[in-house]
């Protein structure tokens, strides 16, 4: 770590500060004390999680290309359990993803 200090949780092992919080967050449940999300507040969570990624183009452009080289492989791959997708022929991302690759694809026409 970079900081000298030999006090204080920032300066433990990531190993040390996860066992700390666990057990924190273990004692919180069994008090009754500890946050739960509501469905709403735990959708609004990943919407902003999910514009903050959005943000990152590089890793939006590694995703894409992941998804390509999956979407061409050449049929159905040998390790997914999920046939009912495969089945249907649905590809990976977000429906703005699918809009977005939609829109581009029609610019050449």
């Amino acid at each position: 770590m970079a900081d000298t200090s030999k006090r204080g949780f920032a300066s433990m092992d990531d190993d040390k500060q996860r066992e700390i919080a666990s057990k924190g967050g273990q004692a919180a449940h069994e008090k009754g004390t500890a946050h739960e999300f509501t469905s709403e507040e735990a959708r609004e969570a990943g919407h902003k999680g999910g514009e903050a990624v959005s943000q990152d183009r590089e890793h939006m452009a590694e995703i894409g290309r992941e998804g390509g080289k999956k979407s061409h492989s050449g049929g159905r791959s040998q390790d997914s359990d999920d046939a009912d997708s495969e089945e249907k022929g649905t590809q990976g991302g977000t429906p703005e993803q699918h809009a977005d690759a939609g829109r581009q694809s029609h610019k050449s026409k």
